[in-house]
């Protein structure tokens, strides 16, 4: 059989232009495939016909009858694959469930038994039945997950949240307009009367109060600093300027940031940054310079360095506390100047003071040594702090009237104590300043320490300058310098019954106390044939006799316990009949006599009157006199609001710079405000 030629074979002329373009053609089907995707993509009636023609088959086999209860119109739970194109446009995968486009399936609560559960078919049907019977189903959204749809807990609370606003739109709809107006009322002065002024400390967004404990970044900057100078003088002797450079340069950065913070919250907003810098510049060092050895070697010079520093400052603070300590303010001093010249150039008013002064005088001398009385002794060249200590007394004291008080100061503040309490009478009290230059009995042939206080040796070893037994070389401690080592004033207290030989019992009390409590009970106290009453201040292996006394000697260590406690001056009872007895005042004498080469201990008043009232004191309770106001700053508070008075030894007195500010008011608030002279000195100061 024979076949015609191709080249005969007839086609028709409307394609003989496309056969004989065959890649105008490829083109073609290639644009029209093209368009056709597109269209399946974009189109979603004609996206889902051409899934459902696809897949076909495979939901035939995934589907069975009842695979799905409760489907809308259907549908079942098979996997489904849609493709879709990314921004790249390549085509992507990924499967489905039916289920996961439903948003109207609604899910069986698992708690329920299958068979009681109601199975809603749309979701408005769901809602419907969650508010008419309260039952926990929710429908499931594209956006959550059926874990977190059919969580117990949460579907009660939906529920509830339900219930509640359709009760609160009740309870609005059923408000008439006067409460309403009420409300708008009420909603508006709150408002108007809010304030979001930030309210000293009960902010707790305030800033110190974040981390108030934490310290750790300052720690690690501080530690960092340290490495930097160690790697920098490494650095500055092998000849790395660059290096040395950028550490010192780090070094001023964080020590900028750090300033005078003491807690995280107080460095600069830099420091972390500063912080992360350091940390590079050290890390970059430590790979050059680091030398175990050589490192050491710097660290131990730095300390050496700075023990030394520390102990120069030191000696520089003790000297500095200790002037400042011995220095009269000149506030103090332009008071004292005042009442001298008022005392001296009387006019007229001050001439109607001294004459009722003198009336008084005479009318309070059989007071002064009436027994049935309450007598205080008080030995003072300060005024200010005398008038302290005698107004917080009587502010305290149940029947003032009673009170006597015996002032004695020495020639030179004789005038202006005088005059203060002329014109500052503490009625109805009774006070009586002495001089006590008046005491002709009190001469260096009776009085050891008065002897000893006028020696050329102990001249020379307070102000001989360069001299190995001089103060002033410093072999000694420095508060030792303090004037009131020389006041004989500081020593009256061991010949109370010299000064006042027709009492039987007297308080003393120092001029830096103040007095918190009647103190009439004291003399109630039963003494137990004691002749000092005093609290004692030994605390575990502190304030012992040890520490005062010198045990190396051996007439110290053959009449003393080491372990004895001590006890303190500035608020005692003495009972002078015992005194008496006891010749308090003779063995005060014979130590003192022992001591003239301060051998047993150094100078002051304490050491002698623990060796003179040895196994003679008796303890009183605590709460009458707390001490260390003037020198510790953790005194407990509650002790000092309890207490019957209160001690300011030490250096930092209440009227100096040097005071504990927290414990300044218990001594101001006596001060007399009003006077015109203290407002003229103190306010002329400021």
């Amino acid at each position: 059989m024979a076949f015609p030629s191709t080249s005969s074979v007839a086609y028709p002329r409307s394609l003989s232009p496309l056969r004989r373009c065959p890649g105008f053609l490829a083109l073609l089907v290639a644009v029209l495939l093209f368009l056709s995707f597109q269209l399946v993509i974009h189109v979603p009636s004609i996206r889902l016909a051409v899934s459902g023609w696809l897949f076909s088959d495979h939901q035939t086999e995934r589907k069975g009858p009842g695979s799905c209860p409760g489907c809308h119109n259907g549908m079942d739970n098979a996997d489904k694959t849609i493709a879709y194109t990314n921004q790249d446009g390549r085509i992507r995968l990924f499967k489905v469930t039916t289920r996961e486009f439903l948003s109207s399936s609604i899910w069986k609560n698992p708690l329920l038994p299958k068979d009681t559960e109601p199975v809603a078919e749309t979701q408005e049907i769901a809602e419907e039945q969650l508010l008419a019977t309260g039952s926990e189903v929710s429908n499931l959204s594209s956006t959550e997950t059926l874990e977190t749809r059919t969580d117990p807990i949460k579907l009660k609370r939906e529920v509830f949240r339900r219930k509640r606003k359709e009760h609160r739109i009740q309870e609005l709809l059923q408000v008439d307009k006067e409460a309403e107006l009420h409300m708008r009322n009420v909603a508006t002065n709150r408002s108007r009367n809010f304030s979001n002024k930030v309210r000293a400390s009960y902010n707790i967004w305030r800033l110190q109060f974040h981390h108030t404990n934490t310290d750790s970044t300052l720690r690690l900057m501080k530690h960092q600093i340290i490495m930097a100078k160690v790697y920098a003088t490494i650095a500055h002797s092998q000849k790395q300027p660059d290096m040395y450079a950028l550490l010192m340069k780090c070094i001023k950065l964080c020590q900028e940031a750090i300033g005078d913070a003491h807690m995280d919250y107080e460095l600069d907003s830099s420091a972390l940054e500063r912080a992360k810098a350091m940390g590079h510049a050290l890390s970059s060092a430590r790979d050059v310079l680091y030398n175990s050895d050589e490192v050491s070697r710097r660290l131990l010079v730095m300390l050496q360095s700075t023990e030394l520093n520390i102990d120069s400052v030191k000696k520089q603070n003790s000297f500095l506390v200790q002037h400042a300590a011995k220095t009269v303010p000149m506030p103090l001093h332009c008071l004292h100047m005042q009442l001298t010249t008022d005392y001296y150039f009387r006019d007229g008013t001050i001439k109607e003071y001294f004459h009722d002064a003198v009336l008084k005088e005479e009318e309070d001398k059989a007071k002064r040594e009436d027994r049935s009385l309450y007598h205080y002794a008080i030995f003072s060249d300060n005024v200010l702090a005398a008038s302290v200590v005698v107004r917080s007394t009587v502010t305290h004291a149940k029947e003032p009237e009673k009170h006597v008080f015996h002032i004695v100061t020495d020639r030179l503040n004789f005038a202006a104590m005088t005059m203060w309490f002329i014109r500052h009478p503490p009625l109805p009290a009774t006070v009586h300043v002495e001089n006590i230059d008046n005491f002709k009995w009190l001469n260096s042939s009776y009085c050891s320490v008065l002897r000893q206080l006028e020696s050329a040796r102990l001249k020379e070893y307070y102000f001989k300058a360069h001299d190995p037994s001089s103060l002033s070389d410093g072999n000694e401690n420095l508060k030792y310098r303090n004037p009131k080592y020389l006041s004989m004033l500081n020593h009256l207290r061991f010949y109370m019954p010299e000064i006042h030989p027709k009492l039987d019992k007297i308080l003393f009390l120092d001029d830096d106390v103040v007095v918190q409590k009647d103190l009439t009970p004291l003399w109630d106290v039963d003494l137990k044939g004691m002749v000092n009453g005093a609290v004692e201040t030994c605390k575990e292996s502190f304030h012992r006799f040890d520490t005062y006394l010198n045990f190396s000697h051996p007439k110290i260590a053959e009449n003393f316990d080491p372990r004895a406690c001590g006890w303190a001056f500035g608020m005692n009872m003495f009972d002078l009949k015992e005194w008496k007895k006891q010749n308090i005042t003779g063995i005060y004498h014979y130590w003192q006599d022992l001591n003239e080469d301060r051998k047993l201990w150094k100078l002051g008043t304490l050491p002698p009157g623990l060796i003179t009232f040895y196994n003679l004191t008796y303890p009183l309770n605590r709460n009458w006199h707390v001490l260390g106001l003037g020198y510790d700053p953790a005194v407990d508070l509650a002790e000092i609001e309890n207490a019957a008075v209160v001690h300011y030894n030490g250096n930092y007195k209440p009227w100096l710079d040097l005071a504990v500010s927290k414990y300044k008011p218990y001594w101001s608030k006596y001060v007399d405000l009003d006077n015109s002279h203290i407002q003229h000195c103190y306010m002329s100061e400021q």
